[in-house]
């Protein structure tokens, strides 16, 4: 696979999208109401919205955001020697995430300065409520932000790792990690809510670097079990490497794993899926949201990993042609890929703050 490809940038962003998407209708369902609504295989097909679209939820919603947050970052860093403004990449990125929460909800104590001047805050669409994390609601709602070293919760909820896929499209493989935890640990405390965000980031960072996605996988894998309290999600991933290779069927692998709820189970089924399907898109985002828990982000990070790994052209036309928010989606993909543009058009749509 070619190395850092637009199209694998594509690819992960619209990937994560549409599993978001099809897990979306069935999130709060269990398996025999599935098979009861949607036939003997679940739900297979995107069910499309009032407009005609598949409806995204919170987790496309805030990996857009975490985006936003990563190249304003970008410009800070560029504009480090000329900027006066006493601003870090925690406060850049609890920024992005709180313009997000002013989609949300109203948020009269924000400055409107840091709230509105935002591209993706005009985007009618992302102001819809799609079923938003307590956890991230409630974290984003506190005075103080949530750091590794200063917990504002003990949540290991799936919300800190499902909107990190952008991390990875930016950053190397380390540097990809540690930006991931502390990018989740804004709004999830417990170690295995942020560890499970360093290793998916650092997952598609060896993704979209041309990795073997089983290597990459492990890659990832060994570098997570250098991290202090990551036993819970070491001995998760560990588990969905068994589960590939063994010869149980996916839906009783993936029970063995959990339901998603969690962000080690959540990571753990979409490395699981992702492997067992590695080459073909749709069987591996099926497989993802088909079960008694969080299908929509399992489906998403499924979905990012596989559309990293495969490219847009991996992806069936029909899901892409009925994604809601195609423009926008494709759109962030290429300014992650650019990174920084020395411009003052690339500034007013990133201010470094």
């Amino acid at each position: 696979m070619s190395k850092r490809e637009l199209e694998n940038f594509k690819g992960c962003l619209l990937g994560g999208a549409i599993g978001d998407a099809l897990g979306w209708p069935i999130e709060f369902l269990g398996i025999d109401e599935i098979k009861d609504k949607f036939g003997e295989n679940g739900i297979e097909d995107l069910v499309l919205g009032a407009f005609g679209k598949a409806e995204i939820t919170d987790d496309t919603q805030m990996t857009l955001f975490t985006a936003e947050g990563l190249l304003r970052n970008k410009v800070r860093e560029n504009l480090e020697e000329e900027s006066e403004a006493d601003i870090d990449f925690t406060t850049i990125m609890h920024n992005a995430y709180l313009r997000w929460l002013s989609t949300q909800e109203r948020l009269p104590k924000i400055k409107d300065k840091i709230l509105h001047n935002s591209w993706l805050v005009q985007v009618w669409s992302l102001s819809k409520l799609r079923a938003p994390g307590s956890t991230c609601l409630s974290a984003l709602r506190e005075e103080e932000i949530g750091t590794i070293d200063q917990p504002i919760n003990s949540s290991k909820g799936c919300g800190g790792v499902m909107r990190v896929a952008p991390v990875g499209l930016l950053y190397g493989m380390e540097e990809a990690f540690d930006i991931g935890c502390k990018c989740a640990a804004l709004t999830h405390g417990h170690p295995s809510g942020y560890l499970s965000a360093g290793f998916f980031s650092a997952l598609i960072s060896q993704i979209v670097s041309g990795e073997d996605l089983k290597e990459a996988v492990l890659k990832c894998l060994s570098l997570l079990k250098k991290y202090p309290n990551s036993e819970e999600c070491v001995e998760k991933i560990q588990l969905a490497l068994e589960l590939v290779d063994s010869n149980e069927l996916s839906n009783e692998a993936i029970r063995e794993i959990g339901e998603g709820w969690i962000a080690e189970e959540a990571i753990s089924i979409a490395v699981y899926c992702a492997l067992r399907f590695q080459n073909d898109y749709k069987k591996a985002i099926i497989a993802a949201v088909n079960h008694n828990g969080d299908s929509d982000s399992t489906g998403a990070i499924t979905g990012n990993i596989l559309g990293a790994y495969l490219g847009v052209f991996g992806i069936p036309n029909d899901y892409i042609e009925n994604i809601e928010l195609f423009e926008q989606i494709s759109e962030m993909a290429e300014d992650l890929y650019i990174g920084y543009e020395e411009s003052d058009k690339w500034r007013n749509k990133y201010p470094g703050k």
